[in-house]
């Protein structure tokens, strides 16, 4: 890489750092991720110590110009990085000295690498969150569309994986749509607690320059400014919420991937997934297998474990800024892309899912599913429920032993354990009536659904 660069530090030292701990402390390889917002953070840091008289303007200027430059070329791929100088602050702040001079050494003025590093991942995460946010909100109005479709669609509802009840399609793709937003809800709650600005905390003490810390908050978007400097630089809380709140949207994402897998299995059929998103097998050509609802399943148990990393990470550090705080950016990284990631699959992949209705309706007619519905006929036929609950057992035990549906048991039958069963009931025994019977909020009743559809546009 020719001469190594000059260190920025290194005044105290007598000799140079050792090739290998060079190597190992430095962390431009994958910080550098943070470039642009490392140049923001400097742009409106030194606005503020030019407004503050701490600076003049020609050197706010040329610092201003020096870093769009820099920042260009990075964009342009035309940025040389170096390990030597270890991160990605350094590497900008050196690359500023040779661009145009002197000058350039005035800007870290009232700031330390701690209070600019954790600046920096606050804007990266506010950013990624945000983008995730309008994710969820793409993925969401995919389920809204899939469901409004599907309102008619009877499908069994497990419990146990057992037939429980018949339910609607649309109305499962909508309890689907219930969990994102509530995730979209912690995103939005966790924001609050990003958007917080530490510079000016310096190292650990603050600074003892005439800094207006509020108006690089407003330079930069920051609802607030830290108020603790201790805190400001050795504060992570907001990075292990963050990975909290993707790894419960990672397990709704799982959750799903685990019912697309069994229900597009021949031996449930219930969904055709779109080939584009399956692969074949390398020695059986008949299979198809569902890869991209497995891998998010897969990926969930890799956010887990960004979350726990940071946990340990920060478990045992005394204030303020340690060395430790340098591996919180690599599960930070790999979390959000993760979560961006899983999103796009799904968002690109549910608009081609192609249920197959006559296989749902059949499977809802298997397991008695209107079993409750007999029972709550008999309630309303002044039956106590516990009763009536002890009187459909015994009829479902005498389907089984016959080999038939309850709506297929003879009249006289039913009637032989009960005589409050009237010929009316086999309108309670319909898959269709079960259904609309539910019809209150949040009930699986097309027209509840259709209700729940509603209100989900007009929350957008």
């Amino acid at each position: 890489m020719g001469t190594e660069p000059e260190k920025l530090w290194d005044g105290r030292f007598s000799e140079s750092t050792d090739a290998f701990v060079e190597a190992f402390t430095a962390s431009v390889t994958f910080d550098q991720i943070l470039a642009a917002f490392d140049i923001e953070g400097s742009i409106a840091h030194a606005t503020m110590l030019c407004e503050q008289n701490i600076i003049s303007t020609e050197a706010f200027e040329e610092i201003r110009s020096g870093l769009l430059g820099i920042l260009d070329e990075i964009r342009e791929g035309q940025f040389t990085w170096s390990v030597a100088l270890e991160d990605v602050h350094m590497n900008i702040e050196s690359a500023l000295i040779e661009r145009i001079g002197e000058v350039a050494k005035v800007l870290h003025t009232a700031r330390s690498r701690n209070d600019q590093v954790a600046t920096d991942i606050r804007l990266y995460l506010r950013h990624a969150i945000d983008q995730i946010l309008d994710q969820i909100q793409a993925l969401a109005a995919v389920l809204v569309t899939l469901a409004e479709r599907e309102t008619e669609t009877i499908m069994p509802g497990f419990t146990h994986l057992q037939v429980a009840q018949p339910v609607v399609f649309g109305h499962h793709l909508m309890a689907w749509h219930e969990m994102i937003q509530r995730d979209a809800d912690r995103l939005r709650d966790c924001r609050k607690r990003v958007n917080v600005l530490p510079l000016g905390a310096a190292a650990l003490a603050g600074t003892s320059f005439p800094i207006e810390r509020a108006r690089t908050a407003e330079l930069l978007g920051f609802d607030r400014v830290a108020e603790n400097s201790l805190d400001a630089v050795s504060d992570r809380d907001f990075a292990i919420e963050f990975c909290h709140a993707a790894s419960l949207l990672m397990m709704h994402l799982s959750r799903w991937s685990e019912e697309l897998v069994l229900w597009s299995s021949p031996l449930v059929g219930f969904i055709e997934l779109p080939d584009r998103f399956c692969t074949g097998s390398s020695i059986m050509p008949q299979k198809k297998n569902p890869d991209v609802p497995e891998l998010v399943r897969g990926k969930a148990g890799r956010v887990y474990g960004s979350l726990m990393s940071l946990l340990t990470l920060m478990k045992s550090q005394p204030l303020a800024y340690n060395k430790d705080n340098q591996e919180d950016k690599e599960p930070l990284f790999d979390t959000v892309n993760t979560v961006r990631d899983c999103l796009r699959a799904f968002t690109d992949m549910l608009p081609h899912l192609e249920p197959d209705r006559d296989a749902m309706r059949e499977a809802a007619l298997k397991g008695f599913a209107t079993a409750t519905d007999l029972a709550d006929y008999l309630v309303r036929k002044g039956i106590a429920f516990r009763d009536a609950h002890h009187i459909v057992g015994r009829l479902v035990g005498i389907a089984i032993q016959s080999g038939v549906d309850l709506s297929q048991l003879e009249l006289s039958t039913m009637q032989a354990v009960s005589d409050k069963i009237g010929s009316d009931v086999f309108e309670n025994l319909t898959l269709e009536g079960s259904v609309n019977a539910r019809a209150h909020f949040g009930g699986t009743a097309p027209s509840s659904v259709k209700d729940a559809i509603a209100r989900a546009k007009e929350d957008r």
